[in-house]
């Protein structure tokens, strides 16, 4: 049994909104609905007291979280919400009765009803493409390659993203069928420097890199 996850490394990240909109454009999320919202952190200080220039500030991808103990699931009285056995969080459209139990549950506020199909949406990780052993949209369209994708089971090291072209004239589809470790394509990281949003008893699997030099704000 796999555990899926998403590691984003904030250092890479410059808030592009690649992500963001590779989601929404593949996935056909409504205006004014996101599955990943791109938030900025700060600026703030970089010590008490200080001022411009000496603030700094990263950019947090927030999407569903894909949680061990969701409580999403658990408030859903048609168990339409549910967890698969690659540990992702799923909705199953024809049981949803639109009730928004879920949504009020949710502590990071990342699911929406549908108004039109009145059912409720959120982000699926992709699973109609991982179930093909490919990536994520937003891990295959991050232009920074700050945004790894694998399994918890395999170790964080191990998580992948497309590989960046070896020179200008490389296809789409050879770059997106090579891929890059994240331990050996980012810059060094300790297991201290690996976050999670805050929990609340759900314990949250999606994570966020930062490493010292920046403080991680929840």
């Amino acid at each position: 049994m796999a555990h899926y996850a998403i590691l984003t490394d904030l250092n890479r990240c410059t808030g592009c909104l690649s992500c963001t909109v590779a989601c929404k454009a593949i996935n056909g999320v409504p205006v004014g609905h996101f599955w990943i919202k791109t938030l900025r952190v700060g600026p703030h200080p970089k010590y008490e007291g200080a001022q411009f220039p000496d603030v700094e500030m990263y950019f947090l991808p927030m999407q569903c979280q894909h949680c061990e103990h969701p409580e999403c699931v658990e408030v859903c009285p048609t168990e339409a919400s549910h967890v698969r056995e690659d540990g992702t969080v799923q909705i199953d459209r024809s049981k949803c009765i639109g009730c928004r139990f879920c949504v009020m549950a949710c502590p990071y506020g990342v699911r929406y009803l549908n108004e039109e199909d009145r059912v409720v949406e959120k982000c699926t990780l992709c699973e109609e493409r991982i179930t093909q052993g490919e990536l994520p949209q937003c891990v295959s369209q991050c232009g920074a390659r700050a945004r790894f994708f694998g399994d918890l089971d395999q170790g964080v090291d191990n998580f992948e993203a497309p590989a960046h072209p070896d020179s200008p004239g490389c296809q789409y589809d050879e770059m997106t069928q090579t891929r890059v470790r994240l331990k050996d394509y980012v810059e060094p990281y300790k297991p201290s420097d690996i976050h999670h949003v805050v929990d609340v008893g759900n314990h949250p699997k999606m994570m966020y890199l930062l490493r010292e030099g920046r403080e991680w704000r929840e």
